[in-house]
C-alpha cells in the first residue's frame, strides 16, 4: 500500500485524499475498509445521516462504512485510479502515473442512493454531471418516462370521462 496520504480541503467536494509522493499506474493506493453491514442495516443506521461513506462491495448486498484515506477519495468523471475487488477486499488502485499533490479520484458508479440527482462536481471536460452509473443514469431515465406516461393516460381518461 501507498503511504504518502494526506486529507485537505477540496475543490470537488469538502475534504479530498492527497499524495505526497509520486504513485505509479498499476500501483494499490490504499484499501477502503470498515465495519460491514448489509444494506439494510446501514439504511436503518443512517436515516438520518446527509453524509456517509458506504461502498457497496460484491452481490451480497454488503456494504462498507469506511474509514481512513480511502472514505476521503472523491468522484470523478475522469479519475486517477479506480477500485478493484480482491477476496471481499476493495483496493484503490492508481489508472494512471500519479503526481505528487495531485488529489486521488475515481468514479463511483452510484446505483443505489436516496439522492434524487447524485449531482457531481469533479470540473472534468467529460463530466457527465452525476455520479450515478451510466447504467442507472438510463434506469432513472426509463422509470420516470413510464411514470410520466401514466400520468399522461389518466389525465387523456379523466378527460374522457368528463
Amino acid at each position: 500500500m501507498h503511504n504518502g496520504l494526506v486529507i485537505r480541503s477540496s475543490s470537488i467536494h469538502a475534504a479530498g485524499c492527497y499524495t505526497t509522493k509520486a504513485i505509479k499506474k498499476g500501483e494499490r493506493v490504499c484499501e477502503y475498509d470498515g465495519p460491514r453491514f448489509d444494506k439494510e442495516q446501514a439504511d436503518e443506521r443512517y436515516a438520518d445521516r446527509i453524509v456517509t461513506y458506504l461502498f457497496s462491495c460484491g452481490d451480497t448486498g454488503m456494504v462498507i462504512d469506511g474509514f481512513g484515506a480511502a472514505m476521503f477519495v472523491n468522484h470523478c468523471c475522469n479519475p486517477n485510479c479506480e477500485t478493484e475487488e480482491v477476496d471481499g477486499r476493495i483496493f484503490v488502485c492508481a489508472v494512471r502515473d500519479i503526481a505528487v499533490g495531485e488529489e486521488l479520484t475515481y468514479e463511483y458508479h452510484l446505483y443505489d442512493s436516496d439522492d434524487a440527482e447524485g449531482d457531481c462536481y469533479c470540473g472534468a471536460g467529460n463530466c457527465r454531471g452525476t455520479m450515478f452509473s451510466v447504467e442507472e443514469v438510463a434506469r432513472r431515465a426509463k422509470v420516470a418516462k413510464a411514470a410520466k406516461s401514466k400520468a399522461a393516460n389518466a389525465k387523456r381518461a379523466r378527460l374522457v370521462r368528463n
